[in-house]
């Protein structure tokens, strides 16, 4: 892919309510048949249409239960439950689709890293190189006591849990399988040599692991990577292990302050700048005309849940909200450490150390954090532009508002105006999704996945 298109992912999640809150019950929202496959296999199809680069699959184990401390107005308001495993509908919407690529959420924190390889790995064999994953440790204490533990990890532990996650896959991925294990055709007696396909030890704090990867190499052998974090923890990881950094819509100058510190964070762990693309999610109604896509917000206005909107940001907050004066500024420490820190960064980031509870509901139109931009399609495609140059970033996570019509619009009226600018490219290039963003199907050199070689490949 050229340098200069812009990525886009369209961003959902394998539930009724994804992070717009209460636009499920829109009548024209076709969300509620996500259990069904012929719903995600027609996403499929229209995105691949409107030459989407992937479609990015958010997840979350656990519920929603720190607003009111229940899980009661989760449940009511479908706040990201029930949710369904996103990896399971990845291969049906690969076989009727060419190029359209799939990241998947997987939380480290209660996989077990050799079963967890071999699904990857499978999902790239399957896909033909179009499998990412969204590297993330989790948030919810619900999460960890549906796995039988009390709480959840430190925020900080979570992290070096992170790492040498990260070690254990690698080896799995990279360095069990020599490139040539597998014998030529020719010879019909062995279908590879035992002597390339190596065991992999691993004595850690964490892991304990002596086995052979289960697969033999998929096309990009390690998946593309993805990583959320924005935290000075998260950096620091992404950093060292992200390939594609995922941050939430602000203003340009917060975006470009990331930016440039996630940049830094790699040049810091041996890597290049532009080894890391970076993703700012966006939300976005689009039209044929300003009026008309004024009209069409308005609309969707009418359907938000304002109140299934705190569930979620009590969760992500760390803080229950429905204990919360509405102009009473919320204490800091209030906030559970535990919980996502950068939601929390970023709420000072744009109301200051005094925000409060009426600042984040008024900030919640459409009901999540981000601030909707609304126009023409061309009115979108400056937006778009504009932000690429002055944040250098590289793409977008376009939020699903109501579904497929969102996406629908966008691609009629959005995608036309960025392709006569010369900002999105007018037809797909061949290969895996990593050699459509970074020229090569393979991790590059410098990427600690590769640079942990253990002698063994040849």
């Amino acid at each position: 892919m050229s340098k200069g298109y812009l990525a886009i992912n369209a961003f959902d999640m394998c539930c009724i309510g994804h992070i717009q809150q209460g636009l499920w019950r829109h009548p024209r929202d076709r969300s509620k048949s996500f259990e069904h496959l012929a719903y995600w296999t027609d996403y499929a199809h229209r995105l691949e249409r409107g030459l989407f680069d992937g479609l990015f699959l958010a997840d979350v184990l656990g519920i929603y239960d720190v607003y009111r401390g229940s899980a009661d107005p989760a449940i009511e308001g479908a706040v990201q439950f029930p949710v369904n495993d996103p990896l399971l509908i990845v291969p049906a919407m690969a076989l009727v689709t060419s190029n359209l690529a799939f990241g998947v959420t997987v939380n480290l924190s209660y996989e077990s890293p050799y079963l967890f390889a071999r699904r990857m790995s499978t999902l790239d064999h399957l896909t033909q190189g179009r499998i990412g994953w969204n590297i993330v440790t989790g948030y919810l204490d619900s999460a960890a006591r549906a796995q039988g533990f009390q709480q959840q990890m430190l925020h900080d532990d979570r992290y070096d849990l992170a790492d040498e996650f990260m070690t254990v896959v690698y080896q799995l991925w990279e360095h069990s399988w020599s490139d040539n294990a597998i014998i030529p055709p020719l010879n019909q007696h062995a279908f590879a040599d035992p002597n390339k396909v190596r065991p992999i030890n691993h004595q850690g704090k964490q892991y304990k692991l002596d086995a052979r990867h289960m697969c033999a190499p998929s096309i990009q052998r390690t998946p593309l990577l993805y990583q959320a974090g924005a935290s000075s923890r998260g950096q620091a990881f992404a950093g060292k292990h992200a390939e594609c950094v995922f941050l939430n819509g602000q203003s340009f100058e917060s975006i470009t302050a990331l930016s440039r510190s996630l940049r830094a964070q790699a040049l810091a762990h041996g890597r290049k700048a532009d080894d890391i693309k970076i993703f700012v999610g966006a939300s976005m109604i689009a039209a044929k005309t300003d009026a008309e896509a004024q009209d069409l917000y308005e609309e969707y206005k009418h359907y938000v849940d304002t109140e299934a909107a705190l569930v979620h940001a009590s969760a992500s907050l760390g803080v229950d909200l429905s204990k919360v004066d509405l102009d009473a500024p919320v204490d800091p420490s209030q906030l559970k450490r535990e919980a996502i820190q950068s939601n929390s960064e970023a709420m000072v980031r744009q109301h200051g150390k005094q925000w409060t509870k009426g600042d984040l509901i008024r900030q919640m139109v459409l009901g999540s954090r981000q601030t909707p931009i609304v126009g023409s399609g061309s009115r979108l495609a400056d937006y778009l532009v504009a932000m690429q140059s002055a944040c250098n970033i590289d793409g977008i996570n376009l939020s699903r508002t109501v579904v497929p019509e969102c996406f629908d619009d966008f691609i009629d009226y959005v995608i036309p105006e960025l392709q006569s600018r010369g900002a999105f490219k007018t037809q797909y290039q061949e290969g895996s999704i990593r050699r459509k963003l970074f020229g090569s199907d393979r991790l590059p050199a410098s990427h600690p996945a590769r640079a942990e070689n253990l002698g063994f490949r040849q």
